[in-house]
């Protein structure tokens, strides 16, 4: 037991993405190698109160394994981090974590947030920093980035939820001059299809808009574009790495939505590796690799490509820096038919966790 790392999983959270967490973590959670680790899960709830153990547990969609229970989850000291226990009503157990594997997808977990407070409590944890995880949530931020690195990317505008409430007719005639019909509308930071519609009309897109409202301040809208869905898996830090690539061609729905993703067992259908010439697959592959340097990257991120049916044409779509983990997610299958499985991707990404802090942990602090 002594020489097993504590890896904290945490789970939940304050998103529109909380549903999607549970069921990441919970392939992850029973994915651990116990005789590696001991297993401690720390959920967030959606009104945002901390969990530990069994609290914890009972959150995820069924029953994880029983090791991963009784513990309290402290970041260091806590005399000397100022973090005290999470839940001290959960046991007296105290455990100084070796890792954190923040499961978290979306706003308040997935944008640089936890990561900020895993960097104040300088405890080690799985993938992007502050910063890459807050231009990789940020899609507006994000697709300048990738601009500024001279990546192709679909056309966008974006606009504010308060300016739109000001006068939508002023906003969505802009939309239509210079973005067209079809187009898509998206929370400016959220992810999983949560809160994304299509528009083929006025009508639509007002529709559209409200709904996106729903989930952030900014909104975005890209041109619609007749096209093959292809992502590619990164993995790494200063010297990333890229999977093959795959292709999702949805079965019922217009574009890969939440259904598909997350509920649908035919909502769509997964090509490992995508049917792609070999030149192909290396533009895609160092594309993939450039977009995650753009955002300075690190750990993991999943990198979504379009491929337009009549020109050939690449375009970058966007990259997600805390992709789903889930038994139909993209990213871990991609990884697994270039032959890293998934336990052994877990694994991999808590060494790169623990590579990354002894990096950062190089760097003087103190001056005088």
């Amino acid at each position: 037991m002594a020489n097993k790392l504590k890896v904290g999983v945490i789970f939940g959270g304050r998103s529109g993405e909380h549903e999607v967490s549970l069921r990441s973590a919970e392939s992850i959670i029973n994915a651990l190698d116990r005789d590696k680790y001991e297993v401690i899960p720390i959920a967030i709830t959606k009104s945002g109160k901390w969990l530990a153990s069994s609290e914890a547990t009972n959150l995820l969609p069924s029953a994880v394994m029983s090791s991963a229970d009784q513990h309290v989850a402290i970041f260091g000291d806590p005399t000397e981090k100022g973090l005290a226990r999470l839940d001290e009503t959960i046991s007296d157990t105290r455990d100084e974590l070796d890792v954190i594997f923040p499961v978290l997808h979306g706003t308040y977990g997935e944008d640089g947030t936890i990561q900020g407070l895993l960097e104040m409590a300088d405890v080690p944890y799985v993938g992007c920093g502050v910063l890459g995880s807050a231009a990789g949530m940020d899609k507006v931020v994000m697709k300048r980035l990738f601009r500024e690195a001279g990546l192709p990317i679909v056309e966008f505008v974006h606009f504010l939820r308060s300016q739109w409430e000001a006068d939508a007719a002023s906003v969505e005639s802009r939309v239509a001059e210079e973005i067209g019909f079809p187009c898509f509308l998206k929370p400016a930071n959220l992810g999983s299809s949560v809160g994304i519609s299509k528009a083929t009309d006025r009508q639509s897109l007002n529709e559209a808009i409200q709904l996106a409202a729903k989930y952030d301040r900014k909104i975005v809208v890209e041109r619609g574009v007749d096209a093959r869905e292809i992502e590619v898996s990164v993995l790494g830090n200063d010297e990333p790495s890229a999977s093959l690539p795959g292709e999702i061609v949805p079965q019922s729905a217009d574009f890969y939505d939440y259904e598909a993703k997350y509920i649908s067992a035919d909502g769509a259908r997964l090509e490992i590796p995508a049917n792609l010439s070999e030149a192909q697959t290396k533009e895609i592959q160092q594309l993939a690799i450039q977009a995650f340097q753009a955002v300075d990257g690190s750990g993991l991120g999943r990198v979504d490509f379009f491929l337009e049916r009549e020109t050939g044409k690449l375009l970058l779509n966007e990259i997600n820096t805390m992709p789903g983990f889930t038994s139909i997610s993209m990213y871990p299958k991609l990884w697994e038919a270039s032959g890293l499985g998934y336990s052994q991707l877990i694994d991999r990404l808590i060494e790169l966790a623990f590579e990354r802090h002894r990096e950062k942990s190089r760097n003087v602090t103190s001056f005088g």
